[in-house]
């Protein structure tokens, strides 16, 4: 079965984008290349429970087993050691991440309390995209009655995009709810 968005993307995207943007093929389009997820849990240093739930409530928005992230270097003002397990995330490519997308333009921030669109200069100057959730719950899968406790999360959509604006237009078509009209 093919993804709303991946269909939408073929049959709707690449052709306005080809005119919007001027190309003469549909290889020169931009593209979703991976959706990458993360939740940094400082309190797992004290309780690795705490990463458990975390993986746990990352699996399930995802569909996906999340990857543990430790700690790189040492820094005594935050009590980590080298090694030690502060994190996890989530890479998403194919239909997978057509459908995280999905519910994530549709579904989650639509959910989000007095929510008046994302901010449109969170680009990185390569075309790539990253938004921050402050609580996982925006998200229907999790039970908010079984949260132990508010986690946020960090969003990145990397694309192929040669620059900022066409990776703008790119999220734009595919129903992105931006702040602002433009990106400089």
């Amino acid at each position: 079965m093919i993804p709303r968005l991946l269909e939408k993307y073929r049959k709707e995207i690449i052709p306005a984008l080809q005119q919007k943007l001027g190309y003469k093929s549909r290889m020169q389009v931009p593209a979703l290349r991976k959706i990458v997820i993360n939740m940094g849990v400082g309190e797992a240093i004290a309780d690795i429970k705490m990463l458990d739930k975390a993986q746990e409530e990352l699996g399930l928005i995802t569909g996906q087993r999340p990857a543990l992230c430790r700690a790189k270097q040492a820094i005594s003002n935050f009590k980590t050691r080298e090694g030690l397990p502060i994190g996890c995330k989530v890479s998403l490519r194919n239909k997978m991440m057509y459908e995280f997308l999905d519910r994530l333009i549709n579904v989650a921030l639509a959910r989000i309390r007095d929510f008046r669109g994302v901010p449109a200069n969170s680009f990185d100057g390569h075309g790539n995209y990253s938004l921050g959730l402050k609580e996982q719950s925006a998200f229907p899968e999790i039970d908010v009655d079984k949260i132990q406790r508010v986690q946020g999360m960090d969003i990145t959509i990397v694309t192929n995009a040669a620059s900022d604006q066409e990776a703008f237009e790119l999220l734009k078509l595919f129903g992105m709810p931006f702040k602002s009209k433009q990106v400089e």
